[in-house]
Order: C-alpha cells, then sequence, then structure tokens
C-alpha cells in the first residue's frame, strides 16, 4: 500500500529532490505508527515523500529465523520491494528484520536505515536504532526516547477534533478523557479491578462537575469493558462503544484531564503530548514491572503524569516532542555520513 506523497527519487543528494522515505512494517496500526510518525516527523523537518511498505512471509517461512529469510520468501501481497531505492529507510516490528539488515546492500549503501523499538536481533547493521529509553538498550547506534515514537502532536489532534466537535462541545468542564488498556504480558484488567477503577473515576468525576470522555483498546476485555461501561453509563459524557471513527484526537484535543491506565508505554507517552495532566491509572501487575517502572518514573520526572489519587489537580509542564527529538537526530545523522 502507499501513501498519499509518493514521489520517489533516486538516493543520493538531498538537492535531487524531496527526501524518499519509505516506512516498513507488517501492517498492524500500533507497529506501523510507530515508524510513520518519525517518517512524518521527519517531513516536518524538511520536504519528504512518504511511500508506505505493508510486508508479511509466506506462512510456510513466517517463524523462520530472520537470518534464513530472503526476499523471495514474502507473500505474493506484499508491498514491492525494488529500486529506486529509499534515501531514508524507517522500520518497526520482527517481521522487517531480515529487510532491514539487507536494505543498505541493495541499495549500494545509500540507504539509510532506522530500526524503531529494539530489534534483539543483528543490532549493529542499522544505521540507527530510535529505542525506548526504559528498554535500557545502548550502543553507538542507539537513540533513546521517552516512550516510542508516535503520529500524536497537538497540531494533529486539532486538525481531527472538529469531526467530533458536536458531540463534545456540550459536554461541561473539566471534561475528563479516559483512555483505558488491558490484559497484556505485564499487566491484567479483571472485572472486578475495573469496577474498582470505575468506581474511582465516577467519583472523581462527580465531585468536578465534569464530564466524561472514554474508549477502550482492543486490549481491554469484554467483562472489564461491559463492567466500567455499566458502572460509568450515568455520568454526562461520552462512553466511545467501537462503532463510527475513533474519537480519541477529538477526546485529547478537548480534554481538561487525561486518564490512562500504566499498561501501555504508548498511551502514556502519546498522552503526555498533549501537555494536559495525564493522570496514571494502576493495573494488576502480572510479573515484574522494571520496564514500565522506569518509563513512568521517567514522565513524572518530566512533570507530565501523576498516580491517579482520586482527585483531579492540574498542572502545567511542557508537551513531550520525542518524535520531533529522534527526526533531528536522523536528519544529524544523516547529514554527519553524507546521506543527505
Amino acid at each position: 500500500m502507499t501513501g498519499a506523497n509518493t514521489r520517489p527519487r533516486s538516493t543520493g543528494s538531498h538537492s535531487d529532490g524531496p527526501l524518499a522515505i519509505w516506512v516498513v512494517s507488517d501492517g498492524r496500526t500500533g507497529i506501523e505508527n510507530q515508524a510513520l510518525g518519525l517518517a512524518e516527523a521527519v517531513q516536518r523537518l524538511t520536504p519528504a515523500d512518504i511511500t508506505i511498505k505493508h510486508i508479511r512471509w509466506r506462512a510456510l517461512f513466517d517463524r523462520w529465523p530472520s537470518a534464513l529469510k530472503t526476499r523471495s520468501m514474502l507473500d505474493p501481497a506484499s508491498d514491492p520491494l525494488d529500486a529506486p531505492w529509499p534515501d531514508l529507510w524507517i522500520a518497526t516490528g520482527r517481521a522487517t528484520l531480515p529487510l532491514s539488515t539487507r536494505i543498505k546492500g541493495w541499495s549500494g549503501g545509500k540507504t539509510f536505515v532506522v530500526q524503531t523499538q529494539d530489534p534483539r536481533w543483528s543490532n549493529d547493521h542499522y544505521d540507527m536504532i530510535v529505542a525506548p529509553a526504559h528498554d535500557g538498550l545502548s550502543g553507538d547506534n542507539v537513540f533513546e526516547i521517552t516512550g516510542s515514537p508516535h503520529r500524536i502532536t497537538p497540531e494533529r489532534i486539532a486538525e481531527a477534533a472538529p469531526a467530533f466537535e458536536e458531540r463534545i462541545a456540550p459536554l461541561l468542564h473539566p471534561r475528563v478523557a479516559v483512555l483505558i488498556g488491558g490484559r497484556s504480558k505485564a499487566f491484567d484488567l479483571t472485572a472486578e479491578h475495573a469496577v474498582m477503577l470505575a468506581d474511582q473515576i465516577a467519583e472523581a468525576v462527580r465531585t468536578s462537575g465534569g464530564s466524561l470522555m472514554l474508549t477502550f483498546s482492543r486490549r481491554t476485555p469484554d467483562a472489564a469493558k461491559a463492567a466500567m461501561t455499566a458502572r460509568l453509563s450515568d455520568l454526562p459524557g461520552w462512553i466511545w462503544d467501537g462503532t463510527g471513527d475513533n474519537p480519541l484526537f477529538g477526546f485529547l484535543h478537548h480534554a481538561d484531564h487525561i486518564l490512562v491506565t500504566e499498561d501501555s508505554a504508548n498511551m502514556a507517552a502519546e498522552a503526555a503530548s498533549t501537555g494536559k495532566p495525564v493522570h496514571v491509572l494502576p493495573m494488576i501487575p502480572l510479573k515484574s514491572g522494571d520496564k514500565f517502572t522506569r518509563l513512568h518514573d521517567d514522565l513524572q520526572s518530566r512533570g507530565a503524569t501523576r498516580p491517579f489519587d482520586g482527585t483531579l489537580d492540574a498542572w502545567i509542564y511542557d508537551p513531550l516532542a520525542e518524535t520531533d527529538r529522534a527526526a533531528r537526530a536522523v536528519l544529524e545523522a544523516m547529514s554527519t555520513r553524507g546521506a543527505i
């Protein structure tokens, strides 16, 4: 699949035209948005054309070791990976690793290769790894950021917000956006815990005289979703039931406070990019949460988040712009190496 900006150009001097960027992933939204968010941040700094490449491996080869995979093993439904090669390759996810480690050879060394997240394989084969600081990854080619790259900026959510204005405008202030995650390797959300969280949220909203804007993630267990919906449905506001366009950006734009469960590094970091007070809701830990502890300590040290204590205190901090910071580092590294 190709993005809206698709004009290709040969690799080489940046003076040839806009920077050609390929965003490569297996197409899952959460994964793709990391690479696409970084590409869009680069595009905000310099003229660039972004092409989205979705790839997947034939079923027979999908679980083969990355070192053994070749382009001939890709599913025919994958987007083509052929010359002219991009100036900048930004990829994320395990499926892309066999390609990210070979693109430099295919392009004659001209493509600058960026991998987001910790690849956990052949880490010295990428020009740059943009990794969450809480992963604790180190190396000369590692650029650490708080959270992961994402697509949320104040400008982007402001552009999307008018589509939801009719539904949100009548809601009373303070407007409380609540982003609920779900079960993961590190956390769980049982129906009982969901009821406890819902009661705390309801009390805070009622005490403040405000309104609720709530959205669940794909990982929210059905029992927890049903329990929270039943407990909160009598509050003024909007509990998104999954029908129609996702109002997340509208919620973030119009919110006075944001409540987010602690299970998602992405949700917390994205919320902190708004400059709004971010209150972190506790989950049930399933294993040691050292990585998440480091992330939330980082966010708290920046003044962006606080543990939710049942009150809706307001505070001010500088919005996180970690994706933009990573984009500047990518361009600086490309310039240093003569890639642009």
